[in-house]
């Protein structure tokens, strides 16, 4: 290969290729020796003598520039040919260490691929899980929410049924087992009211908290959807594709934040804390529904204890109406049977009249007898008699007549003592029966609102 041959080959080549190929810039062989050689510069000497021209050299030189130069090709041909079979060599093993590390690189990217989208498919199902759930506690919160504006009927029931036991009378405002009761239901009734208000909180809060962690595995899953397009992206890019381009000291760039073991945790972290949110919001869930149950349970015993009391209140008192009727009737007729004894009495107390007059009459009559015959007679004793037993019997008659007097006046006041108390039973009654227990006939609940009212007892 000559001097120009190299100078086309080098043009030929890629800058890689040149640089490790030898520069050959003289072409005088001496600089292809050893340096210590020097086989000097031919010049021409003319001899004025001989008029002619004659080289210096001998044939001795003339044969070892000649092998000069045969050792010189073959040995640039030797170092030219190892060059050339390193050069391919090299092309081989780059070329081959090239498609290997991109194969490595493309599977690695599939793998990536595989591990975002198992992670993001935990996601999604993790998401799913806590979405039904967030729904099911909404619900339960709205279920809880009618069962506790459900109880205002109730409490207005037995604070009315105070209010109107209220207006009772006399003996009859006593702190019986109706008031107890009632006052006990709407203890009760309150009580259960707080409960249900304390765990409305507690369901809002857990609401809260199941958003937050809904929406970091959202975002963890949006971050994952964004990264797998990517990577899919990359792991379908070849030698080939449209769109690739040089990006220099790309490689340098590290704008990485966390490593495969602190990706891996964050969402595994993620996923734990909404395992934890949702299990937390399923116990919540279950305390809701006992706690309905429990306020279902205690305020359907305490309606039917309220009840039960009143209807024996209303019996008790029925029974005393009853019983003071009773004692009326026998009041009334013993008023009438003494107004008639009095009438008698003084009928009898009149009928004596007659008589004292006939025996007084008689002995004033006997007084003006003269002489002798003024005479204490057997009949004069008799008339004195007569007017001391006619006296005797007016006396007792007359305190007869004021005892029956005061008697019938006792009578009819307790004809209305006991008109009064029969009013007052009646105020009661109607107060009871028609007032109270009307408002208390049915369970005071909306059972399309809060279908946990409708239970019976013994149904759960």
């Amino acid at each position: 290969m000559t001097y120009y041959d190299t100078l086309s080959a080098r043009g030929s080549m890629t800058p890689e290729m040149s640089k490790m190929l030898p520069m050959v810039s003289d072409r005088t062989p001496a600089r292809h020796l050893n340096r210590s050689l020097d086989l000097g510069q031919s010049k021409a000497y003319y001899n004025p003598a001989s008029k002619s021209v004659y080289n210096r050299y001998s044939v001795g030189d003339w044969g070892f520039s000649n092998n000069t130069h045969f050792n010189l090709s073959e040995k640039e041909r030797a170092h030219g040919e190892r060059l050339r079979a390193d050069a391919w060599r090299a092309i081989k093993e780059t070329d081959a260490r090239t498609r290997n590390r991109q194969n490595d690189v493309t599977k690695r990217l599939g793998e990536r691929v595989y591990d975002i989208a198992y992670m993001k498919g935990e996601l999604n199902t993790e998401i799913n899980q806590m979405a039904t759930e967030i729904e099911n506690l909404k619900e339960y919160r709205r279920t809880l929410e009618k069962a506790l504006g459900d109880t205002a009927n109730p409490l207005h029931v037995a604070e009315e049924c105070l209010m109107h036991r209220e207006k009772r009378r006399g003996i009859d405002l006593v702190n019986d087992d109706v008031e107890k009761s009632l006052i006990k239901e709407v203890e009760i009734i309150k009580k259960c009211q707080n409960k249900m208000r304390q765990c409305l909180q507690k369901a809002m809060a857990q609401l809260k908290v199941d958003r937050a962690a809904q929406h970091a595995l959202e975002v963890d899953s949006k971050d994952k959807h964004h990264a797998q397009g990517l990577d899919d992206r990359m792991q379908q890019l070849r030698n080939s594709s449209g769109g690739i381009g040089y990006f220099p000291s790309i490689e340098n760039v590290d704008n990485t934040i966390t490593i495969p073991e602190s990706w891996g945790r964050y969402t595994q972290e993620n996923i734990a804390r909404s395992q934890k949110e949702r299990a937390a919001s399923e116990r919540l869930r279950g305390e809701i529904d006992a706690l309905m149950r429990a306020c279902a349970s205690e305020m359907w015993n305490i309606y039917n204890n309220v009840n039960t009391c009143f209807n024996t209140r209303i019996h008790e008192t029925t029974n005393a109406r009853n019983t003071l009727q009773a004692h009326l009737q026998r009041t009334v007729q013993e008023i009438f049977d003494m107004e008639r004894n009095i009438q008698q009495l003084r009928k009898a107390i009149q009928d004596k009249e007659n008589p004292m007059k006939v025996a007084q009459t008689r002995l004033d009559e006997r007084t003006r007898r003269i002489n002798v015959e003024v005479c204490h007679d057997p009949v004069m004793k008799s008339l004195k008699n007569e007017v001391g037993e006619i006296r005797d019997s007016i006396t007792m008659l007359k305190r007869s007549l004021k005892a029956s007097e005061l008697s019938l006046a006792r009578l009819l006041k307790t004809k209305a003592v006991l008109e009064h108390d029969i009013g007052v039973k009646e105020n009661s009654l109607k107060l009871d029966s028609q007032n109270c227990m009307g408002m208390r006939k049915g369970f005071p609940m909306d059972p399309k609102v809060g279908p946990v009212f409708q239970m019976v007892p013994g149904s759960y």
